[in-house]
Order: C-alpha cells, then structure tokens, then sequence
C-alpha cells in the first residue's frame, strides 16, 4: 500500500446495526478486531472474540515464573517487510511508553541492536562451521532457478523430496533452510517455492540470518499483549473456556450465509442466531492444538485425537466444497508434529556456554545468539537460540532463557538412546550439552541451575502439507454474505504460511471484503521483481562459479546495460 491509497475509507452504511462474532483468538482474529474498528468503524462493544482456552494469541504464546521455569513453545521469525503486520501495530499503542506504538519500539530497538548471527551451524560436538556460502552446484542452482519460474498448479501435490536431486539435501543452503523455516522433506514443494519468492531478498543472509528482526520479550507479551489490552479498552468482548462446535449455514446455488453459531461452555449448550447483517470470522485449523507439555522429569504426551478447530472446520467442511479439506492438513500427524523445549537456567554456566558459541556477551535488552544455531550432525536435528534478555518481564537478571527445537522427534539421541518424544527435560538437556562438547561427568553442575519443559505439537507443520487448489478455502468463499476464514489453512495468493504476516493479511482482506472498503489492502513487497534483490541473490548461490543465475546476469542483463544509467544498479 502507497501513501496514495492510505485512506480513511467511508463508514460503511448499517455498520451501527452489525455485529462480529470471531471464532478463536490469535493474531489473525485479534488482528480483524482492530480493523473492523479501525477501518470499518465497528463500536467495540459490536465485537465478541469466542476462545477454546483460558488464554489470547493462539501460537504467539510465553508464560511461567522462574520458580517453574517458562515455556514458550515456538517463535517467528520476522522481517522489516512484513507490511500487513507493521501496518497493524503502527497503531496500537506501546504498554512500556506512553505516546509511543509498537511498531515505534519495535524499530527502534532493532536499529540499535540489529541481528547477525557469527555463529549459525555448529557440528562434532562443538566445532563451527564458518562457510558462509550456501554450498550450491550447478544442479542445484537449475533445480531452483525451475522452481522460482515453475506454476504451481503444475507442480501439484510434489514434496520437496519428488522435486529435488538427493544430492541438495547435502547443502548448507537445505540445512538453513529447513532449520530456520521447519521445512521437511515430504511437505509441500509449492511452498517451498512462495517461500522463495516472498523472501528472495533474505536470500544473502541465509547463512547469518542479517535482515530478521525480534521482539523484545516473548511474542506473548511484546505482540499478543498490547493489542489484547488495546481491544479491551475499545470494549471488545473475550469469552474464554468456550468452544463453537458448529455454524449453521444457509447455502443456496448463489449465496452462503451463516445462521447461527453453537457454543458450549462448562457443560452448556448456547445458540446464538445470526443474520446477513452479522459477520463471521473462523481461524480454520491450528498449528498449536493439543499440544502437551511435559517437566523436568517426564515426556510430554503426544495427544492424537481430534481438536475442537479441527473438528469445527470437518463440520463446516461438509456442508461446501468451499470450505475446504481439513483432512489434507490434519490426518497424518507423524508428519506434521515436532518438539521444542524451553531452559530456564538460574546461575551462569549454560549462559557462560552458549556466549561462547555464540561468540557475543548477552547483554540486557540485546540479541543474543543471533537466531538459531543448528548442530548439524544431531540425529534430532536440533538448534537452539538465546533470544533478547530477559524474555519475559518477570526473568530474574540472573536467570537466562533459551529455546531449542527439532525436527526428528521419532529419532533416538546421540547421547540420550531414546527418541526425543519419549525424553524428559533432563534428557533433552543433556543431550544439547553433549552436542555442545559437554562430557557425561560434567554434565551436572549444569542440570542443576535448569529447568526445562518440552512441548509437543502434533500439528505444528500441518499448513506445510502438499496440497492442490481449493484444498484451502478463499478468505471469503464464492457466495458468502457473511462468513470469512482466517489464519494459516486459508488461501492467499503469493504469501508464505507458518508467518504473523500471513494471519494478519487475511484478517485485513477478511474484514475489508465483508464490508466492501473502498481501501486497498498493503501490497506483498515484491522483492522478487527488484533486479538489484536478484543479483544480490544470485551471487550468493553461485559465489566461486558461474551458474544458469550468473549467466543470466552476466550475458542478458550486464551486457545489454553495459554504459547506461542501470549499470550501477547491478
């Protein structure tokens, strides 16, 4: 979106006689709160957000004491050109500075302290690896080069595995890939694809993660929380511990129109009847349901029957092939789950250990590790990172909180001779120090001044799943008067899921088409026409010999620009 299309677009006629009803309340649904105020100029009080748990932001989550140790069971990694999420929070107001937004704070904490990992991949119980090259050849700069022209409706339900020669997966470029975005061999290779294109322009700082930004605190407190807080203050209405177990629709060949919504909360069943004049947001499936979280001492349990949001969306599905297949996503969850867990470790040791691969002092209020560093050999696959210090607001100066990951949860241990889902806390700690050079009899003084809780998630890359059109329902299906989709599992041209952005656009393009606003939403930052964002990104593939990337800028593009005003650009 340009200043030019920066408007304040007109008050929707009735607006006063409308109500909003949101099903789920993550970013996606905290997000079209805001703008259906914001923009469609809705009272607060007109808006009611329906909540299965006790607690807002869905996977933007952080809680816990240093007593009991905190838990987070994942983070999003983030970028200056997420404009749908930036345009959000240029307006919600900071909770730590009055007169200030979140975006202000935001920024300007990222410009004084910008993130550079020195450290990204680790190997042989603590050696560096410091190519920062992608490790690219000749095929694999074809393979790729294919896939950025490819369409996707002719790429079809491929995994990356059908797509790429065996020989990729030995890469650093796949190592950093899968690592930092949680890709997996057997899921979509479409998305693989959009990822390429809607982030090109990070493509030179694979190897140091230059370019991603990070919240101050956990996501929970430096995102969720400000803007729960701030609908709150408009009268926005939350109702916690409520599932909606089915919408009543009214579907004829030319419209689709929600009558009633079905709640149940302590045991109690409610309708509330709703019109054409009603608006419907559904977050359609969840990357964080069921998830279990396990102690110091035992595993978590991997919870596999089905979830109230996806149980919801199979019903709704049923009724119109245009709202999508659930099944797609969440019907095989060994290949959709993975494992993270969170340390809190009181006392200096673990903290003194990772400033030494990270090669940096972890210094108040600054990025620590620099992003995840992935042990390249772990048989889990596992990375760990230290965000800024302290995580959350009620971290002791003493204490540090690190997270860790991984990929191969159905794996046994390097050191630990179980599958990492079977492990406790403990055991997953001891496994990283292992890998951190850390010997078996020296291990103790650091379990000591820890505590770790690990967090199952069965269907935490179910959006990544291979997948056709249609199989995602469109933000607002042909024909519907009053029912919208949000979140991850819906459809959005060009834009990458497993990110805040994604939620946030479609909360954006929800609201704005229900109420037909005259305003644009922000454009996707087209990075991926920009000759300068592709030049940077081809020699970063190619940097010793010249591949079919480095032909095309050398031949096609520097020859004929040769002695003209764009020959600087390249």
């Amino acid at each position: 979106m340009n200043n030019y299309q920066r408007i304040h677009p007109r008050k929707p006629e009735g607006i006063e006689k409308k109500r909003a009803f949101l099903i789920g309340s993550g970013i996606a649904s905290l997000a079209a709160a805001e703008y259906l105020m914001r923009d469609g100029y809705m009272q607060g009080e007109q808006i009611t957000i329906f909540e299965h748990d006790g607690v807002a932001g869905g996977a933007l989550d952080g809680a816990g004491t240093p007593e009991e140790g905190f838990v987070a069971r994942g983070g999003r990694e983030m970028e200056a050109h997420y404009e749908c999420l930036w345009d959000l929070y240029g307006q919600i107001p900071s909770i730590e500075e009055e007169g200030r937004t979140v975006l202000d704070e935001f920024r300007e904490l990222n410009e004084i302290d910008p993130n550079f990992s020195k450290v990204r991949v680790i190997y042989n119980r603590g050696e560096k690896h410091r190519r920062t090259d992608l490790g690219l050849h000749e095929k694999h700069t074809h393979e790729l080069t294919k896939l950025l022209l490819a369409k996707e409706e002719d790429l079809g339900t491929q995994t990356v595995d059908d797509y790429f020669d065996g020989s990729f997966f030995e890469t650093d470029m796949w190592l950093y890939w899968r690592s930092m975005f949680a890709f997996e061999t057997w899921h979509s290779v479409v998305e693989m694809k959009r990822y390429m294109q809607r982030f090109i322009h990070l493509v030179p700082g694979m190897s140091t993660m230059r370019g991603l930004v990070f919240t101050k605190y956990n996501q929970y407190e430096s995102l969720v929380l400000p803007l729960k807080k701030h609908l709150e203050s408009k009268g926005v209405k939350f109702v916690f511990n409520t599932v909606v177990t089915d919408l009543d629709i009214d579907i004829t060949d030319e419209e689709k129109t929600v009558t009633a919504i079905h709640l149940e909360s302590d045991g109690k069943e409610e309708v509330i009847e709703t019109t054409r004049d009603d608006l419907v947001f559904f977050t359609n499936g969840s990357m964080t349901e069921n998830s279990s979280l396990g102690t110091m001492d035992t595993a978590p349990e991997l919870d596999r029957s089905e979830g109230a949001v996806w149980h919801l969306w199979k019903k709704i599905s049923e009724k119109d092939e245009a709202f999508g297949k659930p099944e797609v996503f969440c019907s095989d969850i060994d290949k959709t789950k993975w494992e993270s867990f969170t340390i809190t470790a009181k006392g200096g040791k673990l903290r003194a250990l990772l400033e030494d691969f990270a090669e940096r002092k972890f210094l108040p209020h600054r990025t620590a590790t620099g992003g995840i560093i992935t042990v390249k050999d772990s048989s889990w696959l596992m990375s760990v990172t230290v965000n800024r210090q302290p995580q959350f607001k009620n971290q002791p100066e003493d204490t540090t909180v690190a997270w860790a990951y991984a990929l191969f949860p159905d794996n046994k241990g390097d050191f630990i001779d179980k599958k990492m889902s079977e492990c406790s806390g403990r055991e997953l700690l001891q496994e990283l120090l292992y890998h951190l050079g850390i010997d078996a009899d020296d291990m103790q003084p650091y379990i000591d001044e820890c505590i770790v809780i690990p967090a199952m998630m069965p269907y935490i890359t179910s959006q990544f799943m291979p997948r056709l059109k249609g199989d995602r329902p469109e933000v607002i299906p042909q024909g519907s008067t009053n029912l919208a989709f949000l979140g991850q599992f819906c459809e959005i041209e060009n834009d990458c899921v497993f990110t805040v952005e994604y939620s946030v656009r479609s909360a954006i393009m929800a609201v704005y088409g229900l109420l037909n606003l005259e305003k644009p939403v922000p454009e996707i930052y087209p990075s991926l026409y920009d000759i300068r964002v592709l030049a940077k990104a081809v020699k970063t593939m190619k940097p010793e010999d010249e591949g079919i990337f480095s032909k095309i800028v050398e031949y096609v593009l520097k020859k004929k620009l040769e002695n003209t005003t764009f020959e600087e650009l390249l």
